[in-house]
Formats: structure tokens, C-alpha cells, sequence
């Protein structure tokens, strides 16, 4: 008989969080579309599924920033019997970077909220160098938030302890100060090993329920409608029967 994911112990005492950490893709950006991820395949000439598979066993020494843009995507090339030129590996350096930068607004506003309320933010992501180089130039909020862990630039990636170890370091917090935010059941469950607080966020909605049942004393504003709430739940869900679960 399979045994039940473990839920967190019952509080005794108030939670005492200075630190709330959030995951960069399906958390503060939104998931990028099947077609939006397609035009990546196309490029290898073969079919969304399948390619998708391979992007998705790939991406661990990427991220880590153990191999080059150029390396990563010759050896995705390799493995679909395609060739690609210099034109084409900066065409899928632009792609995969323009398909994970549409944000959500709401998500940030909550930002605000927290260190309006004296809390310190942070971004724990696994992200490669193109990625993490364009967010750091591009997206001036980014530094509003006390620290960033972008995965390529400290050569560990989610769900390894280092990267979280490394994050409490940054934030000068204790494990047990700090609540991570994380699209990724694996992702959060590392983390909880650490002692840090968890939420596996799947719906701006859902989120925010989970901290009501923390008590957790800065909500997020959620003005979606509950069509739109239910087409969030839906897409989560298709997602997960896909197996589409983006890794940032």
C-alpha cells in the first residue's frame, strides 16, 4: 500500500516567516503555450511530444551552467538526427528566452504587499545563462527582491539542498523563517527537508487559500472570476496529465 505524501506537523505556536522565496517559471511567469514551445520543435522537425521529452531530460546540466547554449542545443540536435547552424541555435536562444518572460501581474503585486509589510522576497530558479542574463538586464523589479538565486550562476540546481542552503545564506534567515513558493511537488519537498515552509503553487487562487489556512498575515489580492479561477485549474490540470511541468 502506497503511503501518503506526508503533511506538515500541526503548529503549536504562531509561524514566524521574514522571508517569503518564490520560483521564477509557472510561479511569477506564466507557463509558456504549446504552440509558443512548438516553434522550438519545428526546428528539429518533429512532432511537439517528442521533442518536448528531450527538452525536458536535458535540462539539468544546462541549467547548472555545466554546458554552453551552443553545446545544449547540438546535443538536442544529436538526439533528433537534425543539424543546426549558427543562425538557427540563435534563433532557439531567442525563442526559449521570449517564451518564459510574460509575467504575472498579480504575483508581483503580492511582492510588493510583503515588503511593504517589512518581509524580505527572493527568486529561487532554475534558469540557464541566456534566461538569467536577460531577466537580470531586462526586468528592473527583479531588484526590488533581496536576493536572487538563478541556478546557472551558482552552478546547483532544485531540488539540491546547496541551492536552497545557498538562498537562506543570501537572505540571512533561518530555514525555518522562510516559506518557498514552487510549481513542483520535488522542488518543495526539498525544501521542507531543510526545514523551510512550502506551498506547491498551482493558482493565484489556491495560493492564497493555502496561506489563510497558515494564517499567514499578507494575502495576495485575487481579482480573477470563477471562470476564470476554474480555466487556471483546468490548464493545471492538463498540464500535469501532459506531463508538462516546466522546470524554471
Amino acid at each position: 500500500m502506497q503511503e501518503s505524501p506526508a503533511s506538515p506537523a500541526p503548529r503549536n505556536e504562531p509561524l514566524n516567516i521574514a522571508a517569503v522565496i518564490f520560483d521564477y517559471g509557472l510561479v511569477l511567469a506564466r507557463c509558456p503555450t504549446i504552440e509558443e514551445f512548438g516553434l522550438m520543435a519545428k526546428m528539429f522537425n518533429v512532432p511537439y511530444e517528442g521533442f518536448y521529452e528531450l527538452w525536458e531530460n536535458s535540462r539539468n546540466p544546462y541549467d547548472r551552467g555545466d554546458i554552453t547554449a551552443d553545446e545544449y542545443w547540438h546535443g538536442l540536435a544529436s538526439q533528433t538526427n537534425t543539424s543546426l547552424d549558427r543562425e538557427q541555435i540563435e534563433t532557439l536562444r531567442k525563442i526559449e528566452i521570449e517564451i518564459w518572460v510574460h509575467l504575472d501581474p498579480q504575483m508581483l503585486a503580492w511582492t510588493e504587499k510583503l515588503r511593504d509589510a517589512g518581509m524580505k522576497t527572493a527568486i529561487l530558479s532554475n534558469m540557464p545563462l541566456d534566461l538569467a542574463e536577460y531577466v537580470r538586464k531586462n526586468f528592473r523589479w527583479l531588484d526590488h527582491f533581496a536576493f536572487k538565486t538563478l541556478s546557472a550562476e551558482v552552478r546547483t540546481i532544485k531540488p539540491e539542498p546547496a541551492i536552497y542552503e545557498h538562498t537562506l545564506r543570501g537572505l540571512g534567515v533561518a530555514a525555518d523563517q522562510a516559506l518557498f513558493i514552487d510549481d513542483r511537488e520535488r522542488n518543495i519537498e526539498a525544501a521542507r527537508k531543510l526545514g523551510i515552509h512550502g506551498i506547491l503553487y498551482e493558482s493565484l487562487a489556491q495560493l492564497k487559500g493555502e496561506l489563510v489556512k497558515m494564517d499567514f498575515p499578507v494575502l495576495p489580492d485575487v481579482t480573477e472570476t470563477s471562470s476564470q479561477v476554474s480555466s487556471v485549474a483546468e490548464r493545471a490540470q492538463q498540464s500535469r496529465e501532459q506531463e508538462i511541468k516546466f522546470q524554471l
